[in-house]
């Protein structure tokens, strides 16, 4: 995970799903949002699999295309 702190801009260090900013000493959980309009995606899961859908008009979005950003818990 390459990711950034929202607070700092340093590098979050991974942990369970999410990340930890040593620097600002705050925990982030990471969001799934749509690569088109920017809005959090609905998460679908079903038999194993882990499916995307914008509520915006966007349909169903690939894992591929997906953006994850670190939101504070």
């Amino acid at each position: 995970m390459d990711m950034n702190c929202p607070i700092c801009d340093r590098q979050l260090q991974e942990i369970d799903g999410g990340g930890h900013c040593e620097s600002c000493n705050q925990d982030f959980r990471l969001e799934a949002r749509c690569p088109d309009c920017h809005q959090p995606l609905e998460v679908l899961k079903a038999c194993g699999a882990v499916d995307y859908f914008c509520q915006n008009g966007h349909g169903l979005i690939s894992k591929k295309r997906v953006e994850f950003v670190p939101v504070a818990q």
